[in-house]
């Protein structure tokens, strides 16, 4: 990062044309080592080519800046953590990936299906058909609600579309929301560790 000139004074905004969420992925990243001057370009390269405005092809340079890591490692979740949440009330696991894979009816991971307790708030979802994000109210009724102070870890199959949602929420005020980076990729692969086929009883 400071190799591509972003430094403490500097103001970042990320895109990506794959639904913000590896642009949020950057964004979750920047946070995790304490940069908070980051945001995403609501809707993305797709908004911005559909409204017409201006493109380059050629590559942008900027000098090195200083960047002075401040790291939060309480951002970033992991299987052990995700394990003993499943029997922790306090905490809310919530799966990204959609509902097919959520369920267990379609799967590329190594064991299809979900983690117990956690519940389906699927990344696409946060997005309208011209690729903004919904209104805040609106996510806050896909998350149905939820403790803003406790603890919410977000997964999917690499992390990726997980740190959507983790900036979704953190945008509506919760407060401790990590991402469980390696998700379904590590989880599943490991038949220790458990999962379900179908939703948690509501």
């Amino acid at each position: 990062m400071r190799a591509l000139g972003v430094g403490d004074d500097s103001r970042v905004i990320l895109y990506d044309a794959s639904y913000a969420a590896w642009a949020a992925r950057v964004w979750w990243m920047l946070r995790w080592v304490g940069f908070d001057q980051a945001a995403l370009l609501d809707g993305g390269l797709n908004a911005w080519t559909a409204e017409n405005r201006p493109l380059s092809t050629e590559p942008a340079t900027h000098a090195a800046k200083q960047l002075t890591p401040a790291p939060r490692p309480q951002l970033i979740a992991d299987r052990v953590e995700v394990l003993a949440a499943i029997d922790d009330d306090a905490v809310q696991l919530i799966d990204t990936l959609s509902t097919e894979y959520y369920r267990g009816e379609a799967s590329i991971y190594a064991r299809p299906g979900h983690i117990p307790t956690a519940t389906n708030t699927c990344g696409l979802d946060l997005l309208d058909d011209t690729d903004h994000f919904r209104p805040d109210d609106e996510f806050a009724t896909l998350v149905n609600g939820g403790d803003r102070n406790g603890r919410t870890i977000t997964y999917c199959g690499g992390g990726i579309m997980a740190s959507a949602n983790a900036f979704a929420m953190t945008r509506l005020g919760f407060s401790d929301v990590a991402v469980y980076t390696a998700s379904q990729q590590e989880w599943a692969a490991n038949p220790a560790l458990p999962m379900v086929a179908e939703p948690p009883e509501t």
